[in-house]
């Protein structure tokens, strides 16, 4: 599926925060309760809490990092 280009910044930020919470909640959940049974029931509720904060951050805040790093690196 293609999408017009006016959704990329959206798509974007869905696409990362999605990937970035995912691991990091996985990862978070599995260092402080390890793999016991109910794991994907754990991971399942941070997920859910850190996705809507991540996505908000991340679609707000990529433009601003994308600025900063074009003055930061040379061209």
């Amino acid at each position: 599926m293609r999408f017009p280009a006016r959704y990329a910044r959206l798509l974007f930020s869905v696409l990362m925060s999605l990937y970035m919470v995912s691991i990091m909640t996985g990862v978070i959940t599995w260092v402080n309760t390890g793999l016991a049974g109910d794991f994907l029931a754990r991971w399942w509720r941070a997920f859910y809490i850190a996705w809507p904060v991540a996505f908000t951050l991340i679609l707000a805040g990529a433009p601003r990092l994308q600025q900063l790093v074009g003055r930061l690196v040379r061209q």
